[in-house]
């Protein structure tokens, strides 16, 4: 399973970034084989606006089935949705922090967007 955690750094010792479509990018770490891939999404950091929907449509061209970020939007959210991918939100801490909490079971599938658009 390929899961996409937003992230400010490039590696799982870097912090969880709390925005989804203008986070600094993506660890896309595959569970089954193990291995973390960053994707950067430096385009999207200063968008007027697309910018949950061109991050939801950057991860869903990875491959992953999950996302883990601090907050999503509307339109990212329901770009996600349609795209089958899960969106489970998280307060803080690493990505390494991140994905152990989603490997235990402890984090949520979101059922709505928990941002207003433009935030």
């Amino acid at each position: 399973m390929k899961i996409a955690i937003s992230c400010q750094g490039n590696d799982l010792n870097g912090e969880v970034d709390p925005r989804f479509g203008r986070a600094k990018g993506f660890l896309v770490c595959d569970t089954d084989a193990g291995t973390q891939e960053y994707i950067d999404n430096t385009q999207n950091l200063n968008a007027a606006q697309g910018a949950g929907i061109q991050s939801a449509q950057n991860v869903a061209a990875t491959g992953a089935s999950a996302v883990i970020t601090g907050h999503v939007g509307p339109k990212a959210f329901t770009a996600l949705e349609k795209g089958s991918i899960k969106i489970y939100l998280i307060g803080g801490g690493t990505v390494a922090e991140a994905l152990d909490a989603f490997k235990a079971g402890r984090l949520e599938a979101a059922s709505d967007a928990d941002k207003p658009g433009h935030w």
